[in-house]
């Protein structure tokens, strides 16, 4: 199945992620993005959850990085509460996904090949796309919360359409096996 629109995992959220099985595909950078992958848009800090999971990752071998097209601001308040857990994890901002700039950034900060690196987020014409273009693996998880911002909202309609298109064609698959 190929499309520069199609993840190569698409599951229900950040915790349904078999990150083990990432690791045994030699999976050894996560680059997230934050809004409504991490946490819903409007939460400025992550809670302990997030920061937990973050930890529990990064203990497990992975080296993380986070990549959002929000503002410098943004990110940084958001930044400061891992900062402060000591993750030393680097964060990208208005980084103009689905350009390949700043998760090449990414990438090089973690000084792995791409081909090691998962980019897991929730939207295709941004993270998806982005990820695919740059030679990542790609997982796109179910947006956390309904609200967006109004420009997301517009594209979540076209999004709706491209997941169907990949379940069907993944449903296809599975049943020739």
């Amino acid at each position: 199945m190929s499309s520069i629109f199609f993840p190569n995992e698409y599951v229900k959220s950040i915790y349904a992620i078999n990150y083990k099985e990432l690791q045994k595909k030699g999976i050894k950078g996560l680059v997230f993005d934050i809004d409504n992958t991490l946490v819903p848009y409007f939460i400025q800090t992550p809670p302990k959850k997030i920061t937990g999971f973050i930890r529990k990752l990064v203990m497990q071998g992975f080296k993380v990085t986070l990549v959002s097209n929000n503002t410098k601001k943004r990110v940084e308040l958001f930044m400061q509460q891992l900062d402060d857990k000591g993750l030393q994890i680097k964060a990208f901002h208005r980084a103009k996904k689905p350009s390949k700039i700043n998760l090449s950034k990414a990438i090089e900060h973690m000084n792995l090949d791409k081909k090691k690196v998962a980019l897991i987020g929730d939207q295709i014409f941004t993270d998806v796309l982005g990820g695919n273009r740059t030679g990542l693996y790609t997982i796109l998880v179910k947006p956390i919360s309904d609200k967006d911002e109004p420009i997301t909202k517009i594209k979540r309609g076209i999004e709706s359409l491209v997941i169907k298109k990949y379940l069907k064609i993944l449903n296809n698959e599975k049943k020739k096996e």
